[in-house]
């Protein structure tokens, strides 16, 4: 995967010279996926923003919505012109809400990618690894992801439930989804008996609530997911697009000592190093996965008769292999 990612870069400039030419942007509104609260977020990302404004002359006001499916329909109807998503979310704001994958956020340690992870209480000696949900007796209490989630919502998804056949509506006494904040607050304080999140967000809390964070334990960790896209209406006007992308690929780069140094300070302070460009391609794996669960779904629906099943199966695995092979052809730049 981390092959893969390294060749994006070059694809995520070409679009750009190809631009028809429009009336130039003077303001944007930048979205943010609900990972946790509005006011944290707020809190989160308004220096990162100001950064933005100041440096690329454009005025920008952060959009937060309650759930990650409020920023993909502000991208479709243009009150979000760009925004940082999940891959997930990513790709159905690609695929719906006239999107493009232009950078991608780069680890504080250097690596590009995350992992999606289920959560217990350390208190409770039932739940010690994947093996111990896979009861359907209606016994434990599920905190699932937004469905818009990768880390919180396709990956365990497509590596655990579809791969063992397990409906969560009839399997778990209660299931909820809620955001990754949400979900690891509602583990440590015995709300729910387990639940999704990722290694990022438990970072986060591990910062902001240490007590919370020790009553907490991994019980499944997921194989790495790409790192987060950002993503920018296509109809966007090149000149804007390129004040935009100038300061994602220049932001803890270029400029005084002093300067480079305090825009790494406050990427880190997000769990950030310096972005690098990205196209669509990035979301190939993310498209494999969907395809993936969506064949497991069906191979397990008793509904289904065989023949038909057997069509709409050989269906999506010949989009899968198509996607897999767009993957293999990718430069490893």
């Amino acid at each position: 995967m981390k092959t893969f990612m390294k060749g994006l870069a070059v694809a995520a400039f070409l679009s750009l010279a190809a631009m028809p030419a429009r009336a130039e942007t003077t303001e944007i509104n930048f979205g943010f996926v609900s990972s946790e609260s509005a006011q944290a977020l707020k809190e989160k990302y308004t220096p990162f923003i100001n950064e933005m404004q100041k440096q690329t002359g454009l005025k920008i006001n952060p959009f937060f919505a309650a759930d990650y499916a409020g920023v993909i329909e502000g991208m479709k109807f243009n009150k979000v012109q760009v925004a940082a998503y999940g891959n997930k979310s990513a790709m159905e704001a690609v695929d719906r809400s006239e999107g493009q994958v232009f950078a991608h956020t780069v680890n504080k340690d250097g690596t590009e990618g995350y992992y999606g992870l289920l959560l217990a209480n350390k208190e409770n000696t039932a739940l010690n690894s994947v093996d111990d949900i896979k009861k359907c007796d209606k016994s434990l209490a599920f905190g699932n992801g937004d469905p818009n989630s990768t880390s919180g919502f396709l990956v365990p998804s497509t590596f655990i439930f579809s791969a063992m056949n397990i409906d969560v509506k009839t399997c778990y006494k209660a299931v909820t989804n809620a955001n990754h904040e949400s979900n690891a607050m509602a583990v440590a304080n015995k709300q729910v008996d387990f639940a999704t999140n990722n290694t990022e967000n438990m970072a986060v809390l591990e910062k902001k609530d240490p007590e919370a964070f020790k009553k907490i334990k991994i019980i499944w960790k997921s194989p790495l997911i790409p790192a987060d896209p950002f993503v920018w209406r296509k109809d966007l006007d090149a000149n804007t697009k390129g004040k935009i992308m100038n300061f994602f690929m220049s932001y803890g780069r270029q400029g005084t000592v002093e300067e480079v140094k305090a825009a790494r300070e406050l990427l880190a302070g997000l769990g950030w190093s310096t972005f690098k460009p990205s196209s669509d391609a990035q979301l190939y794996p993310i498209r494999v996965m969907e395809l993936n669960k969506a064949a497991n779904k069906i191979i397990g629906d008793t509904a289904i008769p065989q023949a038909d099943k057997d069509s709409k199966v050989k269906e999506l695995m010949s989009k899968k292999a198509e996607f897999e092979k767009l993957m293999d052809t990718q430069p490893n730049t």
